[in-house]
Formats: C-alpha cells, structure tokens, sequence
C-alpha cells in the first residue's frame, strides 16, 4: 500500500505519574497490525519512572515532550497536537490501551466523507462499579450531530478518537479551563460538531479504559460537564434542556450516591427521573429506592 492509501496517525498520550501504565499504552501502540503511525508522549514532568519507561522503548516513532500544564490535560493534548506530523490524531490517555487492530479498523473506515471515527471501550478495574455497565457503549451519532451529543449525553471515549489534524488545529485545539477537565474532550467533539457532520461509529471493542484511584473520571463530572456544554445550550428548546440537565443531574446523583450523600442523590434524581431518557430513568429509579431502603 502507498502513502496515500495509509495514511500517517499521531497518537497522542500525555501521561502524568503514570509510569506503571504507560508501557502497556506504548506496547499497545508499536503492536498495531497498521503500519504508519508516530507516537508524542507529553508527559507533565513526572516524578515516577516514566522516564525509565519511555527510554526503553528505544522507537524513533516516539516523541517525548515534557510541559507544566498546571494540571490541565487539554494543555498537553494541545502540545502533542501541534507537534504532529500526520494527517489523523489518535488520542490515547496513559493508563488506556488498545487492541491490536485498533488503527486499521479506524483508518480502514475512513474517505474523504469521514472526519471522526470512535468505537466502544471495555472498562476494566479491581473494583466494583455499581451502576455502570463493564463496556463503554457508544452509538452512531445522528444529524444534527451537536443536538444528540447535548440531548443524549458524550457517548465517545477520548481514547477511542481518531480525528482530522485540520479540524482540530482549526478549532485551536481543545480548551486549557481549569474548570472544564475532564470534560474538555466533551467540549471538544460539540465544537467539532459545529465544523462537520461526518462522524462514524465503529460498533466493535478496539481497547480499554482502566478505572482505578487516580482515574479523573472518579469525581464529580457534573460541574466541569455543564460548563463544557454551557455555550451551546443556546441552541436547545426547553423540553430539550429539560433532557440535557437530566443527564447532568444524574451524574451528580450517581457520584453522590456511591459517596453516602443519599439527600442530595436523591434531590438530583428525582429531577433525572422525571426529565431523562429511558436508561436514565430505570437507573436513578433503582438507586431512589435502595437509598430509601437504607435511610429507614
């Protein structure tokens, strides 16, 4: 196959004490059955042994880079962005990995109608994860794309994304707020959304998201999620931004639950029982009722 027909990825991992990890995201990578990818890893100067890690990869396709994001991980993803050379960011977070075949398959699916690709994730994690399902499921998202991201919630894993270099280097690439990490990839896709339609969904397992104690995703999403949502809601109807605060609210609900804070769950799902979709709903109902059960 020529130049053309295998175009070069950037992968993008920036990574921040994750040492124990990394190799495993690095390896995951150099074994892709597709041939043409550089790696630029942006490590947030680590105090762990991520620089033993990354020398004994001994690739020229890896690029290490160390900035101070003062722990805005967009302002990482930003220096990997700039830094790339190819034609298609992949972003992989460090503790993430990927199955073999995860570029092919992406690069596989793409024409010159194609700008977004993304695909289901499997969580893994030591521990038990009530209320959440062992498979990060997405689905096709359908026009007008930003109304389903808002309405229906960010079906799309960051470790899952392979995107045009243009569309993001149009955009500036992803916010730097401090009070939008977490959900700056969330942001990100709505503003893409805004650029183009031509998002397609891969509907197959391409790699793994670990949860563990130092995940992100571990606190409450609901606070930076309405404010990487809060400039497009503009755009919705009331009915709709009913749905949209459901979503958020259930989120809310959710981490309060697990934390012992029962009152203010179930204030925030009643809302989502009432307003939300239909999984939604059945979930909030579950937890509405076990809280009750222990507060008796």
């Amino acid at each position: 196959m020529n130049e053309r027909e295998t175009p070069l990825v950037s992968v993008v991992i920036p990574t921040y004490n994750h040492g124990d990890y990394l190799g495993r995201a690095l390896q995951s990578v150099l074994d892709q059955t597709y041939p043409r990818w550089e790696v630029i890893v942006i490590d947030n100067y680590s105090t762990d042994n991520t620089d033993t890690v990354i020398v004994s990869f001994a690739d020229p396709r890896i690029t290490y880079l160390k900035i101070n994001n003062n722990g805005v991980i967009a302002a990482s993803r930003n220096a990997g962005i700039r830094a790339a050379k190819g034609e298609w960011i992949a972003f992989l977070d460090s503790d993430d990995w990927w199955t073999n075949d995860k570029l092919e398959a992406c690069l596989s699916s793409i024409n010159d109608e194609v700008d977004f690709v993304y695909h289901d994730l499997e969580r893994v994690s030591d521990q038990a994860q009530p209320f959440r399902l062992q498979l990060i499921k997405s689905w096709q998202v359908n026009s007008p794309v930003i109304i389903d991201l808002l309405i229906n919630g960010n079906p799309i894993a960051t470790s899952s994304v392979v995107v045009r270099v243009k569309i993001l280097k149009q955009l500036n690439g992803m916010r730097e707020l401090t009070n939008m990490v977490a959900a700056e990839d969330y942001n990100t896709w709505l503003r893409i959304a805004k650029l183009t339609e031509h998002f397609v969904y891969l509907p197959r397992k391409l790699g793994y998201y670990l949860l563990h104690n130092q995940s992100i995703s571990n606190k409450d999403m609901s606070v930076p999620t309405s404010y990487a949502i809060d400039e497009f809601l503009c755009m919705l109807n009331k009915q709709q931004k009913n749905k949209v605060q459901a979503n958020i609210k259930y989120t809310s609900g959710r981490f309060n639950f697990l934390a012992g804070n029962i009152a203010t769950a179930n204030k925030n799902l009643r809302f989502s029982l009432r307003y939300g979709r239909a999984l939604i709903k059945i979930k909030s109902a579950i937890m509405i009722i076990i809280g009750c059960y222990h507060c008796d």
